[in-house]
């Protein structure tokens, strides 16, 4: 079977997504990090970096806008959340 012939846009196109995917890497990583750094720490100073991030992301298909979505409102719900066991029950009445 003879070999074929690997065209230049392939080629092109294989460092372009490489790179991509390297980036995207990245930024994914950074993101989970501070996620997870906000998650353990809710207050408010620690969400405008992580929602900008998650903003940057989704602008650039790192992720899906709706995951984006989905992560601030979890965030902001943690932060909003009733610390004392007492604050709960007032809150629902």
């Amino acid at each position: 079977m003879p070999v074929r012939k690997v065209h230049k846009d392939v080629k092109k196109r294989l460092k372009t997504s490489l790179k991509a995917k390297a980036r995207n890497r990245e930024m994914k990583s950074e993101l989970r990090s501070l996620v997870k750094k906000t998650e353990a720490n809710p207050v408010q100073e620690n969400l405008k970096p992580v929602f900008s991030l998650l903003d940057k992301a989704s602008r650039k298909k790192v992720i899906h806008k709706n995951t984006a979505s989905r992560i601030k409102s979890r965030l902001s719900r943690l932060l909003n959340k009733p610390t004392t066991p007492g604050a709960e029950a007032k809150a629902e009445a």
